[in-house]
Parts: structure tokens; C-alpha cells; sequence
């Protein structure tokens, strides 16, 4: 009877195990807005009863962070965002799972849009949406400042524009991250660099999140700020007083979802693809509170009249190499940070005085005028100036202390902020100095 009684517990018990193994749920590490993944969450749950949607939101570099730390014991099924270099690099650190999505659902899609894959070739991530970068603007602000509307990266260097633009940090938010990656490929390092300082200089803020950006414009607060398309497009057709531009230098990527190695719940998350690449998971996507770009190019004849479709406008510009992304990320995430996010401040400082010196030289009259000019010129160099060039930023060495949390990490970063703050402080005095011999 005892062992009866034994026999009963423990078929029990291996009952429970294996229910609880095989839970009826999806666990999602993403970095959308809950706009979007609470859409999806309930048109997910909807088609398939019983299942579960639990959603782990992170910013995509805490996202990655997360699913290497967890590799010996994976807690997620899906990694759900729109940076094609992060996939890139689980990819590579053997951090996805291969999938083969049904045939009849991969027929629809391109292979690529422009030059970019929209999958990746071996399956372990899946282009769902296309995403293209660019500026979006309070009509309602710039008419009050009498500001002119931005059509390209390089006018945000207008000293017009000075206090009135916003961006998050690229280390806090994925698609920043690929803007300012973009603005590097478009104009080459040097250049590039030079863009993101001034650029910078003429931030009112750097935010924490890249939601806070699009909040900003939308509320007054900026007049104009650095976005991924569906922030533009999703204000726009939420009806705020906002406009949104593609910059003729950007780039056209997907923003992708792949299913992690060792997934708990591999046939949910299967399952998960599977709906975001139908037809009725693609339609989710011009609902106006998400206003993405669909990767079936039909369906844009059932969306939104006048919705943009980039598989038949003329858009990029910029041959997105997303291996070269991929292997200096955390490089430039952290160069951005100690010479723009951290040293906010200063270099905003720096760009102010230069204006001002570029303005008293314009008003200058009946002097000679060379010698301020060349303080003046030489204050800008030093304000627009990076402390690497992009070979060393791409060094085996440099990339892998930033994998690795080595000391020379942390002496670079210690060298790039030191760099910024003496370069700051100098172009402050020389353009102060061009100044007072202007008058």
C-alpha cells in the first residue's frame, strides 16, 4: 500500500514537472515601446489560447547583457528589438537558435530591401519591420523660435539651433546607436565625429531612454529630435503638431526578432516568429500608435493612404555595413558617452562661445580681423575633435578590452574624458579670446 501511496506521489510530481516545464508561455526580452508590445502581447494571446505573453522590457544593450549572462541558463525565448547589429553580435557569440519559419510565410518577404538583408541568411534572426532614421520636429516650436524645418544630419549644426534639439545616448538606446553609426558610415570618421560634437553642442538634452525624445517634441519642451522613424510617423498619426523627415544620408535596416539558444518555450517562440511574419502580425504594424514599416511589400496597398513604403520610395543613401557596426559597438557607445553624454556640459559651453565669436567676427567692421579669425577656427577643430581614429576604434585590442571589462577599458575612457574636458576648455578660451578682439 505504501508503495502504492509512493507510486501515486511521484507520478504526481513528475506530472507537475513536466507541466511546469512546458509552460503555456513566451518570455520576451524587448526594447519596443509598450505601445507596441502590449498590441502585439494581446493579438498573440488572442490567436493563441492559453498562451501567455510575458514581456521582460529592457534597452537593447541591457538586453544583450542579459542574455549573456543568462546563456548557461536561458530565462528567455525571444530577443525582440530594433538593432541589427545586436543580433549580429549574438550571433556570433552563439546566443540565438537557427529557425526555419514556414515557406508559405517566407515567400512574401524580400530577401533584402536595398542592399541590406532583410533575415539573416542562416536563420537565426528575422527581419519583421524595416526602419529607417531621421529627424522629427514641433511645427508649433520652431514657428515660435522662427526656426527653419531640418532636412539633413549636417543641419543640425546650426547655430540657430543651438539649446533647441534633443537625443538620447546611443549606449542607452539601441536605435540611437545605429543613428549615430549611420552619420559615421555617411560621412566617414572624421567628418562623422565632427558632425556628432557640433551636433552635440547644440543638444538642450541627451536622454536616458529613446522614448524620451520623441516626449520631448511632442510636449514643446524641444524643437527638434533625433529619431527612428516610427516615433515620427506614430506622433504624426496620433495627430500631435509634428513633422518627421528621412535624411537623404540615412539608412533602411529591419528591426528583427530571434529566438534564443536553449529557449525554456522553443515552440511558443516559434510560434511568436511566426505571427509577427503572417500577414495579420504584419498588419499590426500601421496601427497609429505603432506606425511601422511592414516587411511584405503587398500590404501596403491595405495600409494607411499616404503611409510611407520604402520598397518603392528612394530611400538610404547609406550602404549600412553591419559588421562594421556590430564589431565597434561598445567602442562607440562608450566614446560617444565620456566625450558628449558625460562631458554634456562643457561641450555645450565650447560651441557657445564659438558661435558667439563666429557672430561678433560677422558684425566686425574696419579691423584686422586674422588673428581672431584663426583663434576662432582653431576653437571649432578642437571642439569637433575624436581621440581615436576609426582603425583604433576597430583594433582587436581596443574591441576586446570593452568585451572583457580589461584595465585598458578603463584607461581609454579615462584618456577620451580627459581629452574632451582639456579640448573643451581650450576651444572655450580661444573662441572667448577671438571675441574681445572682434570689438
Amino acid at each position: 500500500m505504501k508503495r502504492g501511496v509512493l507510486s501515486l506521489v511521484l507520478s504526481s510530481l513528475l506530472i507537475f514537472s513536466a507541466t511546469s516545464v512546458s509552460a503555456k508561455e513566451v518570455v520576451i526580452v524587448t526594447s519596443f515601446p509598450k505601445e507596441l508590445f502590449e498590441t502585439y502581447k494581446k493579438a498573440f494571446e488572442a490567436k493563441n489560447p492559453g498562451v501567455k505573453v510575458v514581456i521582460n522590457s529592457k534597452q537593447t544593450n541591457a538586453g544583450v547583457t542579459y542574455l549573456r549572462e543568462t546563456k548557461a541558463k536561458p530565462e528567455a525565448d525571444i530577443f525582440w528589438v530594433s538593432a541589427p547589429d545586436a543580433f549580429q553580435t549574438l550571433k556570433a557569440e552563439g546566443l540565438l537558435d537557427r529557425y526555419s519559419p514556414p515557406k508559405e510565410i517566407m515567400a512574401k518577404i524580400p530577401s533584402k530591401i536595398g542592399t541590406f538583408p532583410i533575415h539573416d541568411p542562416d536563420g537565426t534572426y528575422f527581419g519583421f519591420a524595416v526602419s529607417g532614421y531621421g529627424l522629427m520636429w514641433n511645427k508649433n516650436y520652431l514657428q515660435a523660435h522662427k526656426l527653419p524645418a531640418p532636412k539633413e544630419w549636417t543641419d543640425l549644426t546650426n547655430p540657430k539651433y543651438y539649446g533647441h534639439v534633443v537625443i538620447s545616448a546611443p549606449s542607452r538606446s539601441g536605435t540611437t546607436h545605429l543613428t549615430v553609426e549611420v552619420m559615421l558610415q555617411a560621412y566617414g570618421w572624421d567628418k562623422g565625429w565632427g558632425l556628432l560634437l557640433n551636433s552635440g553642442g547644440n543638444m538642450g538634452a541627451i536622454t536616458e531612454r529613446s522614448f524620451g525624445v520623441p516626449e520631448a517634441v511632442n510636449s514643446g519642451q524641444y524643437g527638434i529630435g533625433v529619431v527612428i522613424d516610427f516615433f515620427g510617423l506614430s506622433a504624426i498619426a496620433s495627430g500631435q503638431p509634428v513633422d518627421f523627415v528621412y535624411p537623404s544620408l540615412t539608412s533602411v535596416v529591419p528591426a528583427s526578432v530571434g529566438i534564443v539558444k536553449g529557449a525554456p518555450n522553443p515552440d511558443n517562440a516559434k510560434a511568436f516568429v511566426n505571427y509577427l511574419l503572417s500577414d495579420a502580425g504584419q498588419m499590426v504594424l500601421f496601427s497609429p500608435d505603432i506606425a511601422r514599416l511592414p516587411v511584405i511589400p503587398e500590404l501596403y496597398a491595405k495600409g494607411p493612404k499616404n503611409y510611407p513604403n520604402p520598397f518603392a520610395m528612394k530611400m538610404g543613401g547609406v550602404d549600412f555595413n553591419n559588421k562594421l557596426s556590430s564589431g565597434r559597438r561598445d567602442v562607440v557607445n562608450s566614446l560617444y558617452d565620456h566625450v558628449i553624454t558625460f562631458r554634456h556640459r562643457e561641450l555645450k559651453e565650447a560651441w557657445g562661445s564659438i558661435y558667439k565669436a563666429e557672430e561678433s567676427l560677422a558684425k566686425a567692421k574696419g579691423k584686422d580681423l586674422a588673428q581672431a579669425r584663426n583663434l576662432a577656427a582653431e576653437a571649432k577643430k578642437l571642439a569637433g575633435q575624436a581621440p581615436i581614429n576609426d582603425k583604433r576604434a576597430s583594433d582587436n585590442e581596443v574591441v576586446g578590452a570593452f568585451k572583457s571589462k580589461s584595465g585598458l577599458k578603463a584607461q581609454l575612457e579615462t584618456e577620451w574624458e580627459n581629452f574632451a574636458k582639456a579640448n573643451y576648455a581650450k576651444a572655450k578660451e580661444l573662441a572667448e579670446k577671438a571675441v574681445s578682439l572682434a570689438r
